[in-house]
């Protein structure tokens, strides 16, 4: 007696939940019409360091690119490297390759018996538009010194000099002086590093939430005079224009608001902390940059904070046939 085949049944496909939606952070508006949106999450702390306001998920990690600076800064001054006023600040910066930049890191390199072919940095244009215009209109080309990570960088080899650390590998993620950095970085952001991937510059890059950014950023501006963390803080905020540069947001906030640190990264990323332990930090989804000062000045807004200098960065005009026609504004 034959048996008839039994069907074959299909199991049902698993249908996970879609992953929310990011909230807008700026919408982008042209003539009266909303033409784009740029979303992402954004935290403020309070002065106790509690979580006051949240949008979006601020516990997930983003690489912090150059917000990571002053970590890093701090990590040389704990190797034993002794560097103060502008040269810490450069150490902390995503200078903008203006001459004044370049002359200091030039200076930090002969004074440490390092030459700029040490640097594993790659060559680049000044990272400010203007700078750059005027530095290709000289006849000068990319050097590694104009690139925004260059005072860092030499940090970083004149402290593994200082240690008898290796200079060709000051970069690998197992060389002691990024092992350091790592445990600075976990340190400060109260949290351990999710992943580790590669900056812009070359550099090991670590991996925290922005809940842990923000948590960084107060960790520098609260620690005890004297300790790296807060003689990077210091150095930061008494030369701003060596951590940044004469037409940039950061500079311009940690002049004229007192005690503010301030450090934005690339793919939209920006941190601040206030003295009284306040402190913010943001990442744009999309990466766009142009949406910084309006995020950022409406952030300071909802902290209270009022100056000049946030109306000034939060202003981001849109222009058509060269007049204003509209502008990004923040949408929370």
């Amino acid at each position: 007696m034959s048996t008839s085949a039994q069907p074959t049944v299909s199991a049902q496909p698993t249908v996970s939940a879609p992953a929310p939606v990011p909230p807008v952070l700026a919408e982008v508006v042209r003539s009266g019409f909303v033409e784009g949106r740029h979303r992402g999450s954004l935290v403020l702390l309070a002065a106790d360091g509690s979580v006051e306001f949240a949008l979006g998920d601020v516990t997930a990690p983003v690489f912090p690119r150059s917000s990571n600076k002053p970590m890093q800064a701090a990590a040389v001054l704990r190797a034993g490297l002794e560097l103060t006023g502008e040269r810490l600040a450069i150490a902390a910066a995503s200078h903008s390759g203006e001459a004044f930049h370049r002359d200091l890191v030039r200076r930090m390199l002969a004074e440490h018996d390092l030459t700029d072919e040490r640097l594993q940095c790659p060559p680049d244009l000044p990272l400010d538009p203007a700078e750059a215009e005027a530095y290709l209109a000289s006849g000068a080309v990319r050097e590694r010194i104009t690139m925004n990570c260059s005072g860092k960088h030499t940090a970083m080899l004149a402290a593994c000099a200082l240690r008898g650390w290796p200079l060709d590998s000051y970069l690998d993620l197992a060389h002691p002086l990024q092992q350091l950095i790592h445990s600075v970085v976990e340190e400060a952001a109260g949290e351990q590093v999710a992943a580790v991937g590669t900056d812009g510059c070359g550099a090991p890059l670590m991996a925290i939430s922005l809940v842990g950014l923000a948590r960084a950023f107060r960790f520098f501006v609260l620690a005890a005079p004297g300790t790296a963390e807060r003689r990077v803080a210091d150095a930061m905020r008494a030369h701003p224009e060596y951590v940044a540069g004469t037409r940039r947001p950061d500079t311009w906030l940690m002049r004229e608001i007192p005690g503010a640190l301030s450090k934005m990264g690339a793919e939209a990323v920006q941190a601040m902390a206030l003295p009284d332990g306040r402190a913010l930090a943001f990442k744009v989804d999309d990466g766009g940059t142009r949406t910084l000062g309006p995020i950022l000045a409406r952030a300071l807004t909802l902290m209270g904070v009022e100056a000049p200098v946030v109306t000034r960065i939060g202003r981001a005009p849109l222009l058509g046939g060269g007049r204003e026609v509209g502008g990004i504004h923040a949408a929370f």
